[in-house]
């Protein structure tokens, strides 16, 4: 990638310096052009055990550092990234293909963490609690669990970090990030912008390579006290598991299979403009997206058809052209598995509205699809597709679409559209997902909790809840103070 900016670094950061490494490199691609962004080293145990060490190091310092000065970094990394923000999304559309209006957009988003993470570093309280006897005095304090190690993944690359780390920092812990090794070259431009505005070395640290070694020094280490990752549930697991040898607390944001339910009373308007938001985004590359679109049955042929008509503006190319609206897929394994799913539906007898296969363009560009006559049966129904295709599966009542929408193992967003204030109620209570929508397609910012139910995964990221993962609860029993 020709760049003249700072940002762009092809080197891990630990410890606050740059490490190009002496063994094998990553080359990282471009997924809408094919050709190479840039190289990164494949670190392994031994470089992550030192980035480890480095932030154990720094963790001390950091603590003890006032709230308010943590959080006046956190804002001066905030207000860094608005300023390179142009730099910042020509790197993120470059390796993950996301168009650039996108890539802004996430980085405001990502940005928005640093903000409100920076201002809640001030707020966390304690308790005091009346003791047993008059002798007695007994205080709650809240202090940072340690070095967090995150675990990110590809599909954003910039703010998923912002919204692990920024609650990590800000409530007094050390981070060491492992970006994916498709993504890497958000993660250091962060690095270099947290070191331009002062973060002192060992606090935010970065490390690239595969994920098998990196993630095994991670869960092994006994100085990494919480894991934060997002990924798929299998991974989520095997992470978990190994993580169970030193008792680490964990967090784990994990697949989705959202239904998006449009009862007969909907505002259609509304909900296609909804869908448009929550399917279309990132290529529909994003766990939150909606994977199984129920529509009443009276209202379907007429919803299916002014969907195709929305879906079929978007235009799919390289997201660093103008006027491009949709990108490519990740990779190949990405595209097979969608053009899988349609072809699946196809053969089970779903109809294709638009679309139905592979762009003209070719490479890694899926055609927007949208499939009616869609069953319960197909692999859409019960995989998560993880591409711009929405399946329409017709129901009749509202018993019926909340039993298809819960009948699901895991549990992280749903939405629906309804203009009855009762079943606005009954529906949104029974919905087992972790986030529910009402008549909005979007349910990500960083004032409300973001985290699902079921194999989903646990905790929270975002809100006040989003530092409770980072802190200890401490009770201090003072005795005979009369």
């Amino acid at each position: 990638m020709r760049t003249g900016s700072f940002l762009f670094r092809e080197a891990a950061f630990i410890g606050g310096a740059w490490h190009s490494g002496s063994g094998p490199r990553i080359e990282v691609r471009n997924p809408a052009t094919g050709g190479t962004v840039g190289h990164v080293p494949d670190l392994g145990g031994a470089e992550t055990n030192q980035a480890i060490a480095a932030a154990a190091a720094a963790f001390p310092a950091w603590r003890t550092l006032p709230a308010g000065k943590r959080g006046e970094l956190l804002n001066a990394l905030h207000l860094a990234l608005l300023t390179h923000i142009d730099d910042l999304a020509a790197i993120m559309t470059a390796e993950q293909g996301k168009p650039l209006a996108e890539a802004r957009g996430e980085i405001q988003y990502g940005a928005s963490f640093l903000k409100w993470f920076a201002e809640e570093a001030r707020r966390v309280y304690g308790d005091t609690i009346p003791g047993p006897t008059s002798d007695r005095r007994i205080l709650v304090f809240k202090e940072p669990v340690g070095v967090v190690a995150a675990i990110t993944p590809w599909n954003f690359p910039n703010a998923l970090i912002a919204r692990k780390c920024a609650p990590a920092l800000a409530a007094g812990c050390t981070v060491v990030i492992k970006p994916s090794e498709l993504t890497p070259f958000s993660a250091l431009a962060l690095a270099a912008l947290a070191e331009e505005v002062g973060f002192p070395p060992g606090v935010f640290n970065v490390v690239t390579g595969q994920p098998g070694p990196i993630g095994e020094a991670m869960t092994s280490s006994r100085d990494v006290r919480k894991l934060s990752f997002t990924g798929s549930t299998r991974v989520g697991k095997l992470l978990m598991r190994r993580s169970t040898e030193t008792l680490k607390r964990v967090t784990l944001e994990l697949g989705g299979n959202a239904p998006f339910i449009v009862f007969a009373d909907a505002d259609l308007d509304q909900a296609i403009a909804g869908l448009m938001m929550s399917k279309f985004r990132n290529a529909g590359q994003a766990c939150v997206c909606a994977n199984r679109i129920l529509v009443q049955d009276e209202i379907y042929d007429e919803f299916a058809e002014r969907l195709a008509r929305a879906a079929g503006l978007l235009v799919v190319g390289d997201g660093m052209r103008a006027g491009v609206t949709i990108g490519p897929l990740i990779n190949d394994a990405a595209v097979e598995k969608v053009l899988g799913h349609i072809d699946d539906a196809r053969s089970r007898g779903a109809r294709p509205a638009l679309g139905g296969g592979a762009h003209v363009l070719g490479g890694r560009f899926v055609a927007p699809t949208v499939l009616t006559g869609v069953t319960t049966s197909m692999r859409v129904a019960s995989e998560e597709t993880f591409g711009p295709v929405a399946p329409l599966f017709r129901f009749h009542g509202e018993d019926e679409a909340i039993e298809i929408a819960n009948s699901t193992r895991v549990g992280l967003a749903a939405y629906f559209y309804t203009q009855d204030i009762r079943r606005s109620w009954r529906v949104a209570e029974r919905l087992e997902f972790g986030m529910v929508g009402l008549n909005s397609g979007s349910v990500s910012f960083e004032m409300a909790p973001f985290g699902g139910m079921k194999e989903s995964g646990f905790g929270r990221e975002g809100s006040k809840y989003g530092m409770d993962d980072y802190l200890n609860i401490k009770a201090v029993h003072i005795g005979h103070i009369n």
